[in-house]
């Protein structure tokens, strides 16, 4: 958010950093308040991007590979890497290159490079290419028109499978089935019951797959046991088909379909056992496809009462657990639930497999509690109201979709990080796991997803992007890493099955400059992102309430920024009225305002459902989408000028204005009271009141724009001033008219009834703590 408007602010690279001059020391380090962080979308598209067909070239001592920073000795045939500064002899098939013929690696703009490293064919799934499996996870304890609509979507998706795909179903109540799609002349369902926890021999046994299950083949003698490949992929055929071969029986499978038939006795919950069906769905994948991109797909509508990860008892007047139960520790089943998805994730993790949470239901359904094993296998998840709802319907078809539209769902990713030698690794926050690779580049201390320099994502798209955070080591024998190189580098290693079955590693390698700090803090101010800062900031703290008990969120941020206004700002000490803030920092103050405000860390209004899923969002879009939820945007229209950004405050409330507010989730149109009254005369159908008409569309186009193009689909509020809805609106603005001065109001405008603080009274108070001596 420099002066210069910057349309695509992560370039090539898909790279933002806090900071992008680094300081040379610890202490220098932490006198920056804000971490040294970058976050990167690992395979966000771009069109420069070359692909190459050939292996890379590693480094024999560090392993990372050759880049364009790479110093290159053309008549020696060497080159000398830039992380360890090891000597490397080219290869004989480079014996041409020369300063005039150099590989594309050598290009000093290809900073980031692909690399084709060939079909992934080595599945132990016989005859069958399966790139991709689905396995589609159905709660049968529903309202029969809630049944009917899941039921139509599923349809839907599985006709815009690719024809090779393989596909599975297994639906669940108070017991789970497996359907069995391979036997096509009647329905043949396995039943397990949904008290008890089931391990994946258990499956593989009852199912009569993989090795337990040859102890039932008649006559297995030692031939059978040689072949037992075959015998391990009958699972694979009986309860896994290509989407081609199986989508008239599945389509007739979910016409006979009913909603679970047990009996619900009155004034308790129906038993639902979804933490079964989760681990029966997990069990067959891992038997019949280990190590292929799968994907569990679960359409959840209700709270697990049944069998492992319960989150509540079946009687409804235990009401489902609120942030205040987390706090008191009176949640009974939260901690247990927990555990339960921490060891299906790693079981998911290990077998390289996604899920994917579609929740809709107006009661929680355990979001909270599913939300660790979402997260670490780099699952896509959708909360909404009901499965009618656009919200849902719309972004579930986006999952299946091919073409420009399509998410870009790809498998078995890993991410290595090789950094220069005084930089350290705490951890990553985001959609993925750590594979526990130490190394030297290891932090002591942790955040996140730590103690690693190599990441695993068995589920990976276009947007995911993850927030790597950075320390430097103590040691003062080095005494200044810049000496030698003014430069410090990254390098980015992203390997990935892509949605057509071929395995791709992206190398991304960045330099930034080394400062001194302590001499010149100029140069480190204008290289500092406040956009990216706050983000970091917004996900470090949510980490915090999630990880640390009674930890104060907002008292925690407004300490950072004193010190970061105390630090960068200028002033005379105790003189609160000599405060300014250079341009680099000037909107940090207002973001954080936001953020203290937002639903992040105020999660009194919300369902700890609802903040899981908020918060699982904000860690995985990437920089611009993440600052939207945090600080939403606000355009306004009226008959006088064109659309124009209006400040995120009350004052820009207008009878004769339509106000069109993005904050990621939901996409509001506000009309103002006079515009809501010509509409409602229908002067916009007069031909004289074309203007009017046109004025009313305007809104609505941009507000389609934005929701066609996000995942998942936000929310769309049509309101009017003064009316119920607007609460979505007035909850985002910055209060700088209420009830206390709604006397110096403007007619035609609104007020706020909060005692929070306005910006205004914020930012004085910031200004008075910062300069104080």
């Amino acid at each position: 958010m420099s002066e210069i408007p910057n349309t695509d602010p992560e370039g090539i690279d898909s790279v933002r950093m806090t900071w992008n001059n680094w300081p040379r020391t610890k202490v220098e380090a932490s006198k920056c308040v804000i971490p040294l962080a970058a976050s990167i979308s690992p395979i966000r598209p771009h069109s420069e991007i070359p692909t190459l067909p050939y292996p890379p070239l590693r480094c024999k001592t560090c392993t990372s590979i050759m880049n364009c920073f790479s110093r290159v000795d053309f008549t020696a045939k060497i080159w000398i890497c830039p992380f360890c500064y090891q000597r490397n002899h080219f290869p004989p098939h480079y014996s041409m290159i020369s300063e005039t013929n150099l590989p594309a690696e050598l290009y000093s703009q290809y900073t980031t490079i692909e690399y084709t490293l060939g079909d992934k064919n080595h599945n132990p799934v016989g005859e069958i290419d399966a790139k991709s499996a689905f396995v589609f996870v159905l709660d049968t304890c529903m309202i029969e028109e809630e049944f009917e609509y899941v039921k139509s979507e599923v349809k839907r998706a599985i006709g815009l499978l690719p024809e090779n795909a393989m596909v599975g179903f297994v639906s669940f109540g108070t017991q789970v089935q497996v359907h069995e799609l391979g036997f096509s002349d009647m329905s043949k369902v396995y039943v397990f019951r949904g008290t008890k926890e089931i391990s994946k021999d258990q499956v593989m046994e009852q199912l009569g797959i993989g090795v337990a299950g040859r102890r039932n083949v008649p006559g297995a003698g030692g031939y059978q046991q040689q072949k037992g490949m075959h015998v391990q992929n009958s699972g694979v055929t009986r309860f896994l088909l290509p989407a081609s071969d199986c989508e008239f029986t599945l389509n007739s499978l979910l016409d006979e379909l009913q909603t679970d038939q047990w009996p619900v006795a009155p004034g308790t919950r129906a038993s639902r056992c979804t933490g079964v069906a989760l681990s029966v769905a997990a069990g067959l994948l891992g038997a019949c496809l280990p190590g292929t991109g799968a994907r569990i797909v679960a359409l959840v509508g209700g709270p697990c009462t049944e069998g492992p990860g319960t989150i509540i008892s079946k009687d409804l007047s235990d009401p489902v657990r609120s942030h205040k139960d987390l706090d008191k520790d009176a949640a009974p089943y939260f901690k247990k639930a927990v555990k339960f998805y921490d060891s299906l994730a790693k079981q998911l993790v290990s077998q390289g497999h996604v899920l994917d949470l579609f929740a809709s239901a107006l009661d929680q359904v355990g979001v909270a509690e599913m939300k660790v094993a979402v997260e670490r296998t780099g699952g896509l998840v959708v909360l909404s109201e009901s499965f009618g709802h656009s919200v849902f319907k719309d972004s579930f078809k986006r999952v299946f979709e091919n073409g420009e539209h399509s998410l870009g769902l790809c498998f078995n990713g890993t991410l290595e990080i090789n950094c220069s030698k005084d930089i350290k690794i705490q951890g990553i926050i985001g959609p993925c796991t750590s594979m526990e690779k130490k190394g030297p580049s290891v932090a002591d201390t942790v955040i996140g997803e730590g103690n690693t320099t190599a990441w695993k994502m068995c589920g990976l798209d276009k947007s995911t992007c993850l927030t790597v955070f950075f320390d430097l080591s103590s040691s003062e024998k080095s005494n200044n890493p810049g000496a030698m190189n003014p430069q410090l580098y990254l390098q980015f290693l992203t390997s990935y099955q892509n949605p057509e079955g071929l395995m791709l590693l992206r190398v991304t390698t960045v330099t930034r400059r080394w400062v001194d700090s302590a001499a010149n803090s100029e140069e480190l101010v204008q290289g500092f992102d406040q956009e990216t800062a706050a983000v970091v900031m917004a996900r470090l703290t949510s980490l915090k309430m999630e990880a640390e008990e009674g930890f104060d969120a907002t008292r925690w941020l407004d300490r950072n920024l004193i010190r970061v206004c105390s630090r960068f700002g200028e002033y005379r000490k105790d003189d609160p009225t000599s405060f300014t803030l250079n341009s680099f920092f000037s909107f940090f103050p207002q973001f954080l305002f936001n953020l203290r405000r937002s639903q992040f860390v105020q999660v009194f209004n919300n369902s700890p459902d609802e903040t899981a899923y908020f918060r699982m969002l904000l860690n995985r879009e990437n920089i611009t989408n993440a600052a939207v939820m945090i600080q939403p945007s606000l355009i306004s229209y009226s008959f006088n000028s064109l659309p124009q950004p209006a400040l995120l405050d009350v004052a820009s409330i207008g009878a004769d204005r339509i106000l069109l507010l993005d904050s990621y989730f939901s996409v509001v149109i506000f009309h103002g009271m006079t515009i809501a009254q010509w509409r409602n005369l229908g002067y916009q159908n007069q031909p004289e009141h074309q203007a009017f008409a046109q004025l009313l569309q305007a809104p609505k186009e941009d507000a389609q724009m934005i929701i066609h193009d996000r995942f998942p689909v936000p929310r769309l509020v049509v309101c009017d001033q003064h009316g119920s809805q607007a609460r979505f609106l007035l909850a985002k603005l910055n209060p700088s008219a209420t009830y206390n001065n709604a006397n110096e109001m403007a007619a035609g405008s609104d007020i706020i009834f909060t005692d929070d603080v306005s910006l205004q009274v914020f930012f004085e108070h910031l200004q008075r703590l910062a300069v104080q001596s």
